[in-house]
Parts: structure tokens; sequence; C-alpha cells
């Protein structure tokens, strides 16, 4: 492990609205150049680093075809998208000389590796960014669900999930001045409080397979860094 970091191997979660800055959809490649050059510095310092990103900047299944298709072939729409945000991630950071693997649920041999555990980690210790795509594979599952079963699966220290809002609040801080933001809280306790960190089955899952979960802002990519170095930002969910 890297003196400088707390964490050897993380699963970074982004949501794919973060990808999007101002302008709400498609791709703002200012931002994703800044959290690249951020994932940089990180595995230049040996941190081994997963990627889920999410796909809400170009279609949201559940959201995007709500009542005006048929729910499979939406969410089938919506893992489109994460590969898409994925392709792009891996060549910034190719650009930026981090190499990097996409590796998606459903197969997709001409564009990228199909999602194999063993061979996931392998990159891994070789210093290779790993981008998963497509989620779970299945529909009726979010991003969040399908980055809590990969961090599990490679053995992840901790999830990073990057987010519009700087923690978990009490209320919606947009639509509730007086909530409070907690610096650290229990799996029970957001799922007793139906807090929006993640969805029920993401974090389920993750209470289960004991695994912390760091919730930040991106707004400040550096973030990223600070979270990987232990630095107490944001909000720490995690076991009792």
């Amino acid at each position: 492990m890297a003196g400088k970091l707390k964490y050897n191997r993380v699963l970074l979660k982004i949501s794919g609205e973060a990808l999007a800055g101002e302008a709400h959809r498609g791709l703002d490649f200012d931002i994703i150049g800044k959290v690249c050059d951020v994932i940089r510095r990180c595995v230049d310092d040996g941190l081994q680093v997963g990627v889920v990103v999410g796909g809400g900047n170009f279609w949201r299944g559940l959201k995007d075809g709500a009542e005006k298709m048929q729910r499979v072939r939406a969410d089938h729409m919506g893992m489109l998208a994460t590969v898409m945000n994925a392709l792009a991630v891996a060549d910034c950071l190719e650009q930026r000389g981090v190499k990097a693997r996409v590796q998606t649920a459903l197969d997709m041999p001409r564009i990228a590796e199909p999602f194999v555990r063993d061979k996931a980690v392998q990159h891994l210790e070789h210093g290779r960014v790993v981008i998963f795509g497509c989620g779970t594979g299945n529909p009726y599952f979010s991003t969040d669900t399908g980055a809590v079963l990969r961090a599990i699966e490679i053995g992840a220290d901790a999830i990073l999930l990057a987010k519009n809002v700087d923690g978990v609040y009490s209320a919606d801080p947009v639509k509730d001045p007086t909530a409070i933001r907690y610096d650290e809280i229990t799996f029970d306790e957001v799922l007793a409080k139906h807090l929006g960190v993640m969805d029920i089955t993401a974090t389920s899952l993750a209470m289960d397979n004991h695994m912390p979960v760091i919730v930040f802002a991106l707004k400040d990519p550096e973030n990223i860094y600070r979270v990987a170095a232990g630095e107490h930002i944001g909000t720490t969910v995690k076991e009792d």
C-alpha cells in the first residue's frame, strides 16, 4: 500500500450526470479531464482503481422510459449509455498515460472485454484502471447496485461514491435548508430513515458484505484523492 493513501484498492462510482457538467446531457470533457487527472495521481501513488460510471447523462432507463417503452428494453438502453461513458473515461485516462481497460457485463467483444473477475483483478494489480460498464448486466438493477457488486467481487477496501451533493443529509438539502449533513451514519440508519444515498438493493448489498461507502461531492475532483488519502470529507456509511 502506498504510504500517502489510506486504501489499497477502491471502487469509484461516478454518476453520468456529473460528467455532463452544467449542460446536464452529453459529455463535458473538461470535467472528465479533471477527474482523470486525479485518478492518475491516485494510480501514481499506488492506488488500484476500479470505476463504475452511470448513464444518466444519456439515458436513465426507469426515468426516461417510464410508461413509454418496455422496462427491460429501457434498461438495456441505460446499459449502453454507461458503456459510452466508460469508453470516454478510458480514452481520457489513456491520453494521460494511464492504462485503462473497459469491461462490460454484456458481451461487446469488438469494443470492450467481457467482465471476468480474475482478469479485472489482474489488471488492477498491474496498475491499470478498470472501468466496468453495463451495471450488473440485468434490468431492474441500478448502477449503484452494479458498483457495490463489482466492489465486492474485486475485493475493494471501500466504495468512493462521487455525487452532486457533498454527503448524506437528513433530508433533501435543496428542498429543506434545515437538513443536517452526517459525518458518519450506519447502513441501518440509512435504510430506516429512507435516506437517498443509494437504492435499497445497493445499500443492503453493501451492508451484508461489510463494504464501507464514502459519499462526497465531485464538484471538486480533488476530493477523490482526499478521500483516498483518508481525509474526513463527505459522509462515511458503515456498519454499527
